[in-house]
């Protein structure tokens, strides 16, 4: 488990900037040295805040698009094409505008595919991330069905204002889950009510965890998150990396924080 480092930025426009400048740091370097990088994209106002600002970074032509793999951290369970699903407002933001290798852009099944449940969706894409994680180290101890997960470089999560992140929401099932690395989410608090996840244990395995909060609406979930709080009333609390786990703020967001959490982080 890393300790969280906080970066603080004026604004959410500054936030979205840095924060892509950061991520095309970590591809870069990932792709220099294994040759590929792995990123787990997140959805919401600030997640595609951060892909509009990559699109339109200085920087962007220096990753190499065709060997960088996608992924998602939770998606809704609507109709592909549908304009909430993340997969769509993410194609919008930036994918659609830079040349991915196709068959390295993982999206979760759409309600309109080849399946209709949505508890099946989310085995499918376990399948297809366990494929993708080989026999490697970083195949999760906690997916005791076979499962596993790529070794992510960055994973990223919005942090919503009941600390829920990617679609773990508070108390319910899908945030106790210790084996499956996805899990198709029934009732959600927030509509679409089905949505397909993953899960603490799939996050925990990613390299570096990045937690996008902007807005007054997000300081009393990241109060709450940093403040010790437990997993399963707080989840962004239980989101962590391996070996990093960075909270990127806006002011607006660290209003409720003491000065004292927030030290500047290494870049």
């Amino acid at each position: 488990m890393s300790t969280p480092q906080l970066v603080v930025h004026r604004d959410k426009e500054l936030m979205a900037q840095a924060a892509a400048a950061r991520l095309i740091t970590k591809i870069v370097d990932a792709q220099a040295t294994r040759g590929s990088a792995s990123v787990v994209l997140t959805g919401g106002r600030n997640g595609n805040g951060l892909l509009a600002a990559l699109g339109s970074a200085p920087a962007r032509d220096a990753v190499d698009w065709s060997r960088l793999d996608l992924w998602w951290g939770d998606e809704r369970f609507l109709p592909e094409g549908d304009p909430e699903r993340n997969v769509t407002q993410a194609r919008e933001a930036l994918l659609d505008r830079v040349p991915l290798d196709p068959a390295r852009v993982h999206p979760m099944p759409a309600s309109d595919g080849a399946y209709g449940d949505v508890d099946a969706a989310a085995a499918a894409y376990a399948e297809e991330l366990a494929a993708a994680a080989g026999p490697g180290p970083f195949r999760s101890a906690a997916a005791a069905a076979g499962g596993g997960v790529p070794a992510f470089d960055v994973l990223m999560l919005g942090v919503g204002p009941d600390t829920h992140v990617a679609s773990l929401f508070p108390e319910l099932p899908a945030v106790r889950e210790t084996e499956r690395t996805v899990v198709g989410v029934h009732g959600a608090p927030k509509p679409p009510p089905l949505r397909v996840s993953l899960t603490l244990p799939a996050i925990r395995a990613a390299k570096e965890v990045w937690l996008l909060a902007a807005g007054e609406d997000k300081a009393k979930a990241a109060a709450i998150a940093l403040s010790g709080a437990g997993e399963v009333q707080a989840p962004a609390a239980g989101a962590y990396g391996r070996s990093r786990t960075l909270w990127l703020l806006d002011a607006a967001a660290a209003s409720e924080l003491p000065r004292s959490l927030y030290p500047p982080a290494s870049a």
